[in-house]
């Protein structure tokens, strides 16, 4: 695994854990009672944006470490996806053939 590819996959797994983190514990302005004209009841009161990126931060990054372990340690490697055989059988790395 290259850097570009793990720097692409923690990417892809924060956002992921952001979108489960971000409705929790979310008031809105209608339970708050506080309704600012001109948007929903169900619009947040206080998002607290900062706060959930920072736990989101603390799962992903060892989500992503345990990711990565699978990966570097080769227990799961793209052959174990391809379900459709499309990449063919594994090349022999004794090749004779000249």
């Amino acid at each position: 695994m290259g850097i570009t590819s793990a720097i692409v996959l923690f990417a892809v797994v924060w956002f992921m854990t952001f979108f489960v983190v971000l409705p929790l514990r979310m008031k809105t302005q209608g339970e708050a009672g506080e309704v600012v004209p001109g948007t929903h009841k169900s619009a947040p009161a206080d998002a607290q944006i900062g706060r959930k990126a920072r736990i989101t931060t603390y799962f992903a990054v060892p989500i992503w470490a345990t990711l990565v372990a699978i990966i570097l340690s080769g227990w799961i490697s793209v052959r174990d996806l391809d379900w459709f055989d499309r990449m063919g059988p594994p090349s022999s790395s004794q090749d004779t053939s000249n």
